[in-house]
């Protein structure tokens, strides 16, 4: 998902440019900014589904890791091992076109004269240049940013601040799976994505703004408590302290988590029937609540059942 012709380097200090943050932007399943989880005794985030005769594995993920967070659960490599294709949200190669960096920074800004300080309210302007400040991010060199776009890319460079690379659970698998011959399958495009993530926060960009610095004020926490509950693999810890607090902003909740899931669901059926045995990893935001992966996959009938080792 990288582009080689930005640095892949985090910046210690300073603020991001702008094409570091678009091509990290690429790598963020934008959900991401509002995992706030806390550990609950469980096994992983790694789940077999099955309809009686055929079965697949079904996997939550954290798009980007820190180098401490590897080795994975165990269970992704059982359930890795005993695949015979892999299936992404988007296959992280996909993405790798510099073309799309160029389509996704062009998306993010407005071409129409509007500026971040002409589309905030005062209050949700004040909160951001506070922000900015006290991280070092020169606001007015962004001017031109959509707000939800904008906050997208900040919060990529808290993360790398705190460690968290390009490297996550999807980066792992693919090359090995490209080596070990196994097929390779998405069920979005990489222009989907992409859209997804610059069209954020728009018609409630306040809301948005004000929501989201609130929890980038404790971006730390959240992260250790993100990864913690990702490895246990909780689904009423997903539910109860990620699922429900995105439904704060329904319109973030239908178009991320919602809306994606309920069109993903046939094309998991549709998986399902075949002989091959796919592992099919997306981000664990999509698998908790009543409209998660998990939750609809049983309403069809299908049996889910969290991975045990062998």
């Amino acid at each position: 998902m990288t582009d080689h012709h930005f640095s892949s380097h985090p910046r210690p200090c300073g603020h991001p440019s702008k094409g570091h943050l678009v091509k990290k932007s690429i790598l963020l399943f934008a959900g991401f900014l509002f995992l706030s989880l806390t550990p609950l005794s469980a096994q992983s985030s790694v789940w077999e589904v099955t309809d009686g005769e055929n079965k697949l594995y079904l996997g939550g993920t954290v798009h980007i890791l820190r180098k401490s967070d590897f080795p994975l659960p165990d269970e992704f490599e059982q359930a890795y091992t005993d695949s015979d294709a892999l299936v992404f949200e988007v296959a992280p190669s996909d993405l790798k076109d510099p073309s799309l960096a160029v389509k996704m920074l062009t998306l993010s800004t407005y071409k129409d004269g509007r500026t971040m300080k002409s589309v905030l309210s005062e209050e949700a302007y004040s909160a951001l240049e506070a922000y900015c400040e006290k991280a070092n991010i020169p606001l007015e060199a962004f001017r031109h940013y959509k707000p939800g776009a904008f906050l997208m890319f900040i919060s990529l460079h808290e993360y790398t601040k705190l460690g968290f690379t390009d490297e996550g659970v999807e980066t792992f698998f693919e090359p090995r799976a490209t080596k070990d011959g196994k097929s390779i399958s998405a069920l979005e495009t990489a222009e989907f994505q992409i859209n997804l993530l610059t069209e954020m926060g728009e018609g409630f960009e306040d809301d948005f703004i004000l929501y989201s610095i609130k929890d980038m004020e404790k971006i730390g926490e959240m992260a250790e408590d993100m990864v913690s509950a990702w490895r246990e693999g909780s689904l009423q810890a997903l539910e109860d302290l990620m699922v429900d607090s995105m439904k704060e902003l329904p319109e973030v909740y239908d178009a991320f988590l919602k809306d994606r899931n309920i069109d993903w669901i046939p094309k998991i059926e549709a998986l399902l029937k075949t002989d091959p045995v796919e592992f099919i990893l997306v981000g664990a935001a999509h698998l908790p609540g009543k409209n998660g992966v998990i939750p609809l996959l049983k309403e069809k009938g299908y049996t889910v059942k969290q991975l045990e080792l062998k």
